[in-house]
């Protein structure tokens, strides 16, 4: 996923985006070695697979051929969303305890939805925690009803809404956390809370709304 132009992806086209910091820097939150494997392994592998996927689809409408379509579509999701949400999920953490607080902007539109910051991180931690299975505690912005939205996304792709632009994201697949703390889920995620990037966080929910703000009660 790019980040730095608006020029569109080729098929097959996507890069591993670099870390913003060390495979150490998030100690001891999250560990190097944890770090450099959810990264350099996991993360590379859906980047791999979706070019693989989008070339595969150049080469069905090329020959017209689309029996193959249900499992290509099916990759595409998977991989593609797997793919933006660890390019999120990297540029949302810093190091521990550096990433201040949440932004002005962010605030209010906390508040006005949630009622207050700790009733959002309340509601967020609740339901990253209580992901079935493999997935994603995603606070997302939807522009059909101009307001942020805390979802559960099962795999990457699951249980989302159409449209939604993903502000910050926890992932609680097991390989983002095990080799820490085990089973205890709840653990990594309340001290997750210490690696948020806030700046970060503001900056994406104004790209997301562009201006468009609605009345903060």
């Amino acid at each position: 996923m790019k980040t730095a132009d608006f020029s569109p992806v080729k098929p097959g086209g996507h890069i591993l985006p670099p870390l913003p910091y060390p495979y150490n820097a998030l100690e001891p939150v999250i560990d190097a070695k944890t770090l450099e494997i959810h990264h350099n392994k996991h993360h590379k592998k859906y980047v791999e697979d979706l070019n693989k996927t989008e070339l595969a689809l150049v080469d069905a409408r090329s020959k017209g051929d689309f029996t193959n379509i249900k499992c290509l579509e099916n990759e595409l999701a998977f991989n593609g969303s797997g793919h933006i949400l660890h390019s999120i999920y990297w540029t949302i953490m810093t190091y521990p305890e550096t990433g201040g607080s949440p932004g002005e902007i962010t605030t209010n539109w906390l508040n006005w939805y949630f009622g207050s910051f700790d009733a959002f991180k309340a509601q967020f931690t609740a339901a990253t925690i209580g992901v079935e299975g493999s997935g994603w505690g995603i606070l997302g912005y939807n522009p059909a009803f101009f307001h942020l939205e805390i979802l559960q996304a099962g795999k990457h792709q699951n249980l989302t809404q159409w449209g939604l632009i993903p502000i910050l994201v926890c992932d609680v697949w097991e390989h983002a956390y095990y080799l820490k703390y085990q089973n205890l889920r709840n653990d990594y995620v309340d001290a997750w809370w210490k690696l948020v990037n806030w700046p970060e966080v503001e900056q994406r929910l104004i790209n997301a709304y562009q201006g468009r703000l609605p009345i903060l009660i």
